[in-house]
């Protein structure tokens, strides 16, 4: 890992890199022959000498490491880093729209230096109530961010009561109460929902309840996506747009409470 991640460092040098019995490989072949070799995240020269001219302290199984990690568009140190940054920005998204709603929770950061074994990306300080899509409802199939809902929800004033809300469950939406929210900035598919999420927020569920997954860029059906025995709600496209509180008003993102 360390050295597709570094191959200058890790295999730049043949003769610490590469087992005496196989160093001929390195005699036997051009190290570059002129070519100039770009660093995929700093996308400059790498080792070349005043001419342009690739050095020789490069080995020929760095040139080719480093040639397999370019031409490869989806899987490779520099798309795990873009991966990386995205989710921060997400996660980064979701406590601004939280505080914009009024919603009190304390951020990963703040539980590991409490000591949490188990880090959600936000963890609620008490419980609230969202809206959330039923498995079995009429279009399970999730093709939209909430949007839609949201553009209903949003028309509600800062005049309007709790009552206006509707708080009783129905054939498309049911009330869930979470406890923590992780945000995931990718698609959800089956696949990655089955052997990689569900089993690590499963491990939030058995420590501080039930809780929320957000897919930020949609998911599957939800019929084909386990809840945990119905402990972990999945919305994707955006955050609830109401939050229920325990005490009975209902925050709204832009700072509305009703």
């Amino acid at each position: 890992t360390e050295a597709l991640r570094h191959p200058e460092k890790m295999l730049g040098c043949a003769s610490t890199s590469i087992l005496p019995e196989y160093q001929f490989s390195e005699k036997n072949s051009a190290t570059g022959g002129g070519r100039i070799v770009v660093d995929s995240f700093s996308q400059k020269p790498l080792h070349n000498d005043d001419d342009g001219n690739i050095s020789p302290l490069l080995s020929r199984l760095c040139l080719e490491v480093r040639e397999a990690i370019d031409s490869d568009p989806m899987y490779g140190p520099r798309q795990d880093k873009e991966r990386h940054n995205v989710g921060i920005e997400y996660e980064l998204l979701l406590e601004q729209i939280l505080r914009s709603m009024d919603i009190p929770f304390e951020t990963e950061a703040e539980l590991r230096v409490r000591g949490t074994a188990k880090t959600p990306d936000v963890l609620l300080s008490c419980p609230v109530g969202i809206r959330a899509r039923r498995k079995e409802s009429r279009n399970p199939l999730y093709a939209k961010s909430n949007e839609e809902d949201n553009s209903v929800r949003s028309s509600l004033t800062q005049k309007e009561s709790v009552a206006s809300v509707n708080l009783e469950d129905d054939d498309e939406y049911e009330w869930k109460v979470i406890c923590w929210i992780d945000s995931k900035a990718l698609f959800g598919d089956v696949e990655t929902h089955t052997n990689s999420v569900l089993p690590q927020v499963e491990t939030y569920v058995h420590r501080f309840g039930p809780g929320l997954v957000l897919y930020w860029f949609g998911h599957a059906p939800l019929s084909r996506l386990g809840d945990g025995h119905g402990d972990v709600a999945i919305v994707g496209g955006n955050v609830p747009d109401l939050m229920l509180m325990p005490t009975g008003e209902v925050h709204s993102q832009g700072g509305k409470r009703m």
